[in-house]
């Protein structure tokens, strides 16, 4: 580590439970960001600013006026661009030592797998249940951990699966996925802070995942109301029929 990324980084490098060794893995880790809109854009950015040294950015959308609201790694000047190009110029515009890969369409059977088996840990800020399935099956069978998270009008989820065996993935939770429109902002609305504190907190439960500190959200669901700000937790548990994991 040069003296750049020591000043850079001082102030992580503080932290008992990171220190110079834990900023280290940081740097050689990779991790995956699918969905560059109003949770993936924090992610990327807080990611990048705490020195994932590799990211792997994919969205196959372009950028729109209403994104801007909420979706901040996107500015006016990139309207009409696609989203994972927009996202990668932002985040090398906050943080230019990293290695960002820019995926400009959906990632789809081998490609999806071969991107989840590069990364250290995925991110899934998709907004349908299709995409999610199809990350979620990926992480399954190559045993990534996955950190996952919604938000919808003025409430938010996050939640982890470890995927390593035994535990409960995400289809535990929507075995049968049911109406996309419920996830839809176009249908629905979201006031954009809620986006960033889901998305925010995506970054935090991926570098604890990295480091390995603390106690992550795996196989916890963590739901938050911010109309009254409440959280609330639920335990995921196994789905013993679970179309994606169980041995049946």
């Amino acid at each position: 580590m040069n003296d750049e990324q020591l000043l850079r980084y001082s102030r992580q490098i503080l932290l008992p439970e990171v220190d110079l060794s834990g900023q280290q893995v940081l740097l050689k880790s990779n991790v995956l960001i699918i969905g560059l809109g109003g949770l993936g854009s924090p992610a990327a950015l807080y990611l990048g600013g705490a020195g994932v040294g590799s990211l792997t950015l994919v969205d196959d959308d372009a950028v729109d006026l209403s994104n801007l609201q909420r979706q901040i790694a996107h500015g006016q000047n990139d309207l009409s661009r696609n989203k994972a190009e927009s996202a990668s110029d932002s985040v090398l515009a906050l943080n230019s030592g990293l290695k960002v890969k820019a995926v400009p369409y959906r990632l789809r059977n081998e490609d999806l797998k071969l991107q989840v088996s590069l990364a250290d840990v995925v991110v899934d800020a998709t907004d349908n249940f299709e995409s999610r399935f199809e990350i979620n099956e990926a992480c399954i069978n190559l045993r990534k951990p996955l950190v996952s998270g919604s938000a919808i009008r003025m409430e938010g989820q996050i939640a982890v699966f470890d995927n390593s065996g035994g535990g409960p993935c995400y289809r535990c939770v929507y075995a049968s996925g049911g109406d996309d429109s419920n996830l839809n902002c176009v249908e629905n609305g979201v006031l954009a802070p809620v986006v960033g504190v889901i998305g925010a907190m995506l970054a935090l439960e991926t570098v604890k995942l990295i480091l390995g500190i603390g106690s992550s959200l795996n196989s916890r669901l963590l739901l938050l109301d911010g109309k009254l700000m409440n959280w609330s937790e639920v335990k995921i548990l196994k789905n013993r029929t679970c179309p994606a994991c169980s041995e049946a």
